[in-house]
């Protein structure tokens, strides 16, 4: 019987370690590879936006250069009319993403970008975003430093005071 339970142990115990995940995971060469799984992104709340948390995944957008960032939209929150200096490359990852378009905010005439849609945010270009119903989580590309400049209607900007 204990010649048993041991040559149980010698076969079962090796067989059980050079089956599991971490005996057959593969170093990769980190000068030519590098990656973050999902458990090891670190999302924030955006300082600027409610109802958004964001994860910095590449570069820095506050500072010159490319950057990339994971950006999720909590159900519920939209942004209001805005403008970037720089063009913007977002991809749609994860629920839906509601995009309008224009000075007015009206979160009913805003589109639907699935996810998998592909989207540039013009520079310059006013626009309003965010998500309705369920989370939407985008990815953004962009030139930083990433800043966003709230739309204000002409009609709301002070008016010089005509010459005496």
């Amino acid at each position: 019987m204990r010649r048993i339970a041991k040559l149980a142990c010698s076969v079962v115990v090796p067989l059980a370690l050079a089956l599991s995940p971490a005996a057959n995971a593969i170093e990769l060469d980190q000068k030519a590879v590098i990656f973050k799984l999902p458990d090891q992104i670190q999302w924030k709340e955006s300082p600027r936006t409610p109802g958004v948390r964001q994860a910095v995944l590449q570069g820095d957008p506050d500072k010159p250069g490319l950057y990339v960032v994971l950006t999720k939209w909590l159900p519920g929150n939209m942004s209001r009319p805005h403008f970037h200096p720089n063009d913007r490359f977002i991809t749609v990852v994860k629920g839906t993403w509601w995009i309008g378009s224009g000075g007015t905010y009206d979160p009913n005439a805003t589109v639907p970008m699935p996810a998998g849609s592909f989207v540039t945010h013009f520079a310059k270009g006013v626009h309003y975003d965010g998500a309705k119903d369920e989370e939407a989580i985008i990815l953004i590309v962009g030139e930083g430093p990433a800043t966003s400049t709230p739309f204000v209607p002409a009609s709301a900007m002070p008016q010089p005071e005509p010459p005496k």
